[in-house]
């Protein structure tokens, strides 16, 4: 459960603090490394981690491939919460990390929760970075960066889910703010950097708007870093398409947008949606098919997804 202490009742001091309100923040952090071994396959080299930020390693997963469960054990992030993950495969290891359950982030009372991500995925690895869904409530403050690092030769997959309110209990993103970023550094050097951000009184105004998002109700970004991406930029925008128009039909394509390109080596993918439930599903078919005719492994998505 979350630390958090609570404005006191008028007229009744905070037990210990006199009148005022203290809110105990969470600094979470973890940090892996894969390695490869001869005749052993891909291993943990090194592993730190520090609440509530924790990590599993359930058994029966895919074989060949290295499967880290993180998990926020404080049930999710309030006001000036940080959150700092590092994950690397070195060269030759083949590593899909993914998450328990979704990312709650609580209303705010003016402090930002930060999260932070940084991947690596050395010469001739394979690395996927596959959490659910982040789901802002009402009220929420937001700074997330994810930077990408891919050697030669390396090829590395990430996605992220962004869910603008709870909305099967009726509630939208009316105020708040949330920065959403993304780097790709290539030896050192920025190659491609692009953000997401908003931060109004009136949020649900700024996010209805037709020139904005729409009304959509989630948004979801895939990048794919290898030396041979652009080639595969066909191949992505049909199993993009094909997988969302399966889910939303003839009536109701515009419900659902999705759209790929190819920048400076990097292919991204976006999906735009009125209903975070099938932006979910349309997200999670392309992943599988993709990581299976892309890196040869099996064209499913982890059990935990499907729980």
């Amino acid at each position: 459960m979350c630390a958090v202490t609570s404005l006191s009742e008028a007229g009744t001091p905070a037990r210990g603090v006199g009148a005022r309100s203290v809110r105990l923040r969470t600094v979470g952090a973890v940090d892996l490394v894969f390695d490869v071994r001869a005749g052993r396959g891909t291993r943990l080299a090194h592993l730190y981690q520090k609440a509530p930020l924790r990590v599993l390693f359930p058994r029966g997963g895919e074989p060949g491939i290295a499967t880290p469960v993180l998990i926020t054990t404080s049930g999710g992030l309030v006001g000036g919460d940080e959150l700092d993950v590092r994950i690397a495969a070195e060269p030759g290891a083949a590593v899909l990390a993914t998450t328990q359950a979704a990312e709650k982030v609580y209303r705010s009372l003016g402090a930002d929760c930060r999260i932070d991500v940084r991947l690596a995925a050395g010469v001739g690895a394979w690395l996927e970075w596959l959490p659910q869904e982040t789901i802002l409530f009402n009220g929420a403050r937001l700074q997330r960066t994810t930077r990408l690092e891919c050697a030669a030769g390396g090829r590395l997959l990430a996605g992220e889910i962004l869910v603008f309110g709870r909305h099967a209990h009726g509630e939208s993103l009316r105020h708040g703010s949330f920065r959403d970023a993304w780097e790709v550094w290539r030896g050192g050097r920025l190659v491609w950097a692009d953000a997401l951000a908003a931060a109004e009184r009136d949020l649900e105004r700024v996010l209805s708007s037709p020139v904005c998002l729409a009304s959509a109700a989630a948004v979801a970004t895939a990048v794919f870093l290898a030396d041979d991406a652009a080639a595969a930029l066909a191949l992505v925008r049909e199993l993009a398409q094909d997988m969302s128009s399966d889910l939303t039909g003839e009536g109701g394509a515009g419900d659902m947008a999705v759209a790929a390109t190819c920048v400076a080596g990097v292919l991204v993918i976006r999906w735009l949606g009125r209903d975070a439930r099938l932006l979910r599903e349309a997200f999670g078919r392309f992943w599988a098919v993709f990581r299976c005719r892309i890196g040869g492994w099996t064209a499913a998505m982890p059990r935990l997804w499907s729980v």
